[in-house]
Formats: C-alpha cells, sequence, structure tokens
C-alpha cells in the first residue's frame, strides 16, 4: 500500500512515459494526473491513488493535449527529452484550467519541471502557442 504510484505505473502496468528523476517530488519527471491535477507520482503512496481518475503521457487525449503536442513539435522544445513527459503533463494541466495564461502563471504552473537542458523559453513559447491553437479551434 505504501508503494509509490510510480513504481506501480512503470513496473507493474508497463507504462514507462513517466520517469523516475529525483524520488523527492523536487523534479518534476513523474508528474500524472490524479483526478485531473497533476500531481508527483514518486511521491503519492498507491493507497492514497484508490478510486482516483489517473493519466499518464501514455493516455494524455483530447483537445489540450493535442494543442500542447503539435506545439512542442512546432517550437521544438524537446532537447534531450527526459522530462518532457512531466512538462506536457504540467502544460496540459495549466491549459486546461487557464486557457490563456500570462508568462508569469506559465512560470508559476511550470515551476516544479526541472529541464536539465533548460529549455524554458521554448517551453514557454509552446505554452502559448497551444493556448493559441485552442482559441482557432474554439473560434472555427
Amino acid at each position: 500500500p505504501q508503494t509509490p504510484l510510480l513504481w506501480v505505473l512503470r513496473d507493474d502496468l508497463d507504462l514507462t512515459g513517466t520517469k523516475f528523476g529525483c524520488g523527492i517530488s523536487s523534479c518534476g519527471a513523474c508528474t500524472v494526473h490524479l483526478n485531473g491535477t497533476p500531481v508527483r507520482s514518486c511521491s503519492i503512496p498507491i493507497e492514497s491513488a484508490i478510486d482516483s481518475e489517473i493519466t499518464t503521457i501514455e493516455g494524455l487525449q483530447g483537445k489540450v493535449a493535442s494543442a500542447v503536442q503539435q506545439a512542442w513539435r512546432e517550437k521544438n522544445v524537446v532537447q534531450c527529452g527526459y522530462c518532457q513527459s512531466g512538462q506536457i503533463m504540467a502544460a496540459t494541466a495549466l491549459l486546461a484550467q487557464n486557457p490563456d495564461p500570462s508568462d508569469a502563471e506559465i512560470d508559476t504552473a511550470m515551476a516544479g519541471n526541472i529541464c536539465r537542458c533548460g529549455t524554458y523559453p521554448r517551453i514557454r513559447k509552446a505554452v502559448h502557442l497551444a493556448a493559441s491553437l485552442m482559441a482557432e479551434e474554439q473560434s472555427a
């Protein structure tokens, strides 16, 4: 019951898109959505996730996810890629709650996700682009 959700996802369910980074909730590589809220799966005991809706990078779908994925490609965000599943999970949660975030709101929402390669400017541009893509789709 105390096994971290991360290890159940990766080892038992073979959902390896969620990455182990630090094991202490500091880097964000293990971010998943728990009932729509981004959480660090390395610090959530599986017993705390019972009867919850868990979404990993493998299950991410919908208009927000599509816009984020397209923006990530167009802005060439990924460098090494290790942190990107956590980054994308954080960005989709942000845009689901706030479809037109400011730079400060993006920085706050993404602050817990560390990128070793320093692609933060591209991440911010991609979040803005995803917001624009969502707005275009909604107005069409």
